[in-house]
């Protein structure tokens, strides 16, 4: 499964009215961090995607959605569920880490 871009068109239906636990990652291109994590997500991606939505927003073209969700630096990974935040960390993350926050 591949990660899915967000935005504030697509978020509700993505992320909201999504039977999957939905993991996201609030990101910039200007963000060196950032940039080290994205092979990690899509990874997750990759291994997770038949019971894990995992999807990116950047926060520099959605702000409104890094304001909704009080994102205050990046990277930013938060866990939703029932379109309900059960759980987030903001930082470097190694897999097994942000694969413990999915649950």
């Amino acid at each position: 499964m591949s990660v899915i871009s967000l935005n504030e068109k697509n978020f509700e239906e993505e992320v909201l009215k999504s039977e999957k636990t939905v993991l996201i990652d609030f990101w910039a291109s200007w963000c060196g961090p950032c940039r080290m994590m994205s092979p990690v997500i899509d990874k997750i991606a990759e291994e997770m995607g038949e019971k894990v939505k995992v999807c990116k927003i950047n926060i520099d073209e959605e702000q409104n959605l890094a304001v909704k969700y009080n994102v205050m630096s990046i990277p930013t990974f938060i866990v939703l569920k029932n379109g309900k935040e059960v759980a987030r960390s903001v930082g470097v993350q190694d897999k097994t880490e942000i694969i413990a926050m999915i649950g």
